[in-house]
């Protein structure tokens, strides 16, 4: 029996005699989206409460409701760098917390001014050589459980063999707790014929050769079903789902002009259904990597032809992106979207994206506003958005003047709103005091 066989056996319990290693006022990871680790979950829930002030920092989270029980007040409570459905109502309660933060900065925090007691991960089974691959989620998962005191790992079957910098060798594991059950599946709705238009409007501006940095939703998945007629695109991203697959399989994806990683799909975590799951297991074509990697600007900048697709809540006339906020009101976070913007603008031919609907609440509120909803968080500067698109088009704001951007914005807005947002303009000074009707017009 190999050394690292004798130590798997010796460390391996239950989650319940796990969690003994957790105590007061200590701070514990969590992973994240559809590897968060169900049974150990539970048990730290149950160990919580014999314990006071414990601190669950996490990121983007599926099936982790439990750990937001009111009853939990005083023993445990969440710091989340991107609030997920699961966390949202804590966080706007005030039962939780909320750290803004880039993500490709997440795992420096844990290295510096958020030192972690415990990790709690769940990995594949370990291979020939010892070593547990992260799987589903290895963005920030793996610089975690490298500076943790305590690693306590579930280690399930049914966790893919994901390849790249993707592992973590029982040695590093304090604690082994082998359970076996299907991981979270993440459903895409189809998209709407808004996100339909948007997504073709998307895909004409991308080239063949372009690297990709795609998401989750109605408008990436829009994006991909527009691309059938490219050639020779790539992936790199923080994230990709099911969408993803069958563009691989019909060859338009091969990553094969991409200037960094050629031939590999480079990514943080993936978020999706056990097709996806499939498709990455043990598959050398897809690579995961540490979100300090993946989402390095001037790393990203090394993709020639890097497209960046992001989402925002508002864009206000001069096209400062709201994206986390409604209001006051904490929405979801930074996560990727400024890492990207950035990269995708320095990269050569590259080209920053936000794409949003024009419009909210069948089409009662404009998603283009004059001025952002007040409390609302800036995500991405005006000076650093080149694209906006809507339904109703695309608007180019890179190196373009206020009045400019403002004419640009104003046309890709909902008709039903483009005239108040010319008035409003004008009261603003953002557009010449005598109007002909012309400046909208151009």
């Amino acid at each position: 029996m190999a050394h690292w066989e004798k130590l798997y056996q010796e460390r391996r319990c239950t989650a319940e005699e796990a969690l003994q290693s957790i105590h007061s006022n200590q701070r514990v990871f969590m992973t994240g989206n559809c590897s968060v680790p169900q049974v150990v979950i539970q048990a730290l829930v149950e160990r919580s409460r014999q314990l006071e002030n414990i601190e669950v920092a996490q990121v983007l989270t599926v099936g982790a409701e439990a750990f937001n029980d009111p009853a939990l007040e005083g023993h445990l409570r969440v710091n989340t760098m991107f609030i997920s459905h699961d966390v949202r109502s804590a966080v706007q309660d005030g039962r939780a917390d909320f750290t803004p933060i880039f993500l490709s900065e997440i795992p420096g925090l844990y290295r510096t001014e958020l030192p972690l007691d415990a990790a709690l991960i769940q990995v594949s089974p370990p291979d020939e050589h010892g070593f547990c691959s992260f799987g589903v989620e290895v963005g920030v998962t793996k610089t975690a459980a490298e500076v943790a005191e305590v690693v306590i790992a579930e280690v399930n079957p049914r966790m893919p063999r994901t390849l790249g910098d993707s592992f973590i060798h029982v040695s590093k594991i304090t604690h082994v707790v082998e359970v076996d059950y299907e991981l979270p599946e993440f459903h895409m709705a189809k998209p709407s014929d808004t996100q339909q238009k948007i997504g073709k409007l998307i895909a004409d501006l991308i080239e063949d050769g372009s690297t990709l940095q795609t998401g989750i939703g109605g408008i990436p998945d829009a994006v991909l079903q527009y691309l059938t007629d490219k050639r020779d695109l790539g992936i790199h991203t923080e994230l990709f789902s099911d969408g993803v697959i069958d563009l691989v399989e019909q060859g338009i994806i091969n990553n094969e002009a991409k200037t960094l990683h050629t031939g590999k799909i480079i990514a943080g975590f993936v978020l999706g259904t056990r097709r996806l799951y499939d498709f990455i297991d043990n598959n050398p074509v897809v690579e995961l990597h540490p979100t300090e990697y993946i989402n390095d600007p001037f790393r990203i900048a090394q993709n020639d032809k890097m497209i960046a697709i992001n989402s925002a809540i508002q864009v206000d006339l001069t096209g400062q992106v709201c994206a986390d906020s409604f209001g006051h009101k904490f929405y979801s976070g930074v996560g990727g979207q400024v890492d990207f913007v950035r990269g995708a603008a320095r990269s050569k031919g590259g080209k920053p994206i936000i794409a949003l609907p024009a419009t909210a609440k069948n089409d009662s509120i404009s998603r283009i506003v004059d001025t952002l909803t007040p409390g609302a968080g800036v995500i991405t500067t005006r000076n650093d958005v080149h694209y906006v698109v809507t339904e109703f088009g695309v608007a180019h704001l890179y190196g373009k003047t206020i009045r400019e951007r403002v004419t640009a914005l104003i046309n890709i807005a909902h008709p039903n709103f483009q005239e108040s947002l010319t008035q409003k303009a004008h009261e603003l000074n953002y557009l010449p005091t005598v109007y002909s009707g012309a400046d909208v017009a151009n």
